[in-house]
């Protein structure tokens, strides 16, 4: 599969900004506001009490890589190709909050869990890390952009967002707006 740099671009455009649904004022998404807190953990590890660093909000970056790692995986089939442009768009659109080495981290642990919980059981964690209706609206928004970086969202891939979607207590209408305004955003 040959990468569209273009598309690329366009994605990570838009997971760098607000949705649609955010209100009058927002100036970045969500994806980049938890990943500011994810990123700053690194740094801080070792002290008991960090500055700045919020649990929920990385638990939120954690939780929106993965549903998009989730559909993205939905085929069985996350070849390397795939899995660099994936690592590349999460960086990008996170303005340097998260360094590489923490994305590919996070890639890892994910392909982990995911072998050894199931999907089921990893649909049931994101849901369980998402605790805002404006959260779980990102979560689609942040998988259908994603899942446009490998051609678009196939019949397998949007099964897992309608089950992400139930598990997120979203109707399958919010789903189609998620789809339809990034098919739109990524066509423009």
């Amino acid at each position: 599969m040959a990468l569209d740099n273009s598309l690329l671009t366009k994605v990570v455009r838009q997971l760098s900004s607000p949705p649609t649904y955010a209100e009058t004022g927002v100036k970045g998404s969500i994806l980049s506001a938890a990943a500011s807190s994810y990123g700053f953990r690194a740094d801080l590890d070792e002290l008991t009490q960090p500055t700045g660093f919020d649990p929920e909000a990385a638990r939120l970056f954690e939780a929106l890589v993965e549903s998009a790692y989730l559909v993205a995986n939905a085929d069985g089939h996350f070849d390397d190709v795939e899995q660099s442009a994936f690592q590349h768009v999460v960086i990008a659109a996170c303005g340097g909050f998260v360094a590489e080495r923490q994305v590919q981290a996070l890639l890892l642990d994910l392909k982990d869990v995911l072998l050894e919980d199931g999907l089921d059981q990893r649909i049931e964690m994101v849901g369980r890390a998402v605790n805002r209706p404006d959260h779980a609206r990102e979560v689609l928004r942040v998988a259908a952009l994603l899942a446009h970086v490998s051609g678009g969202v196939s019949d397998v891939e949007r099964d897992v967002m309608k089950r992400l979607t139930s598990r997120l207590g979203l109707s399958v209408a919010v789903l189609d707006q998620a789809l339809n305004e990034a098919q739109t955003a990524l066509n423009d």
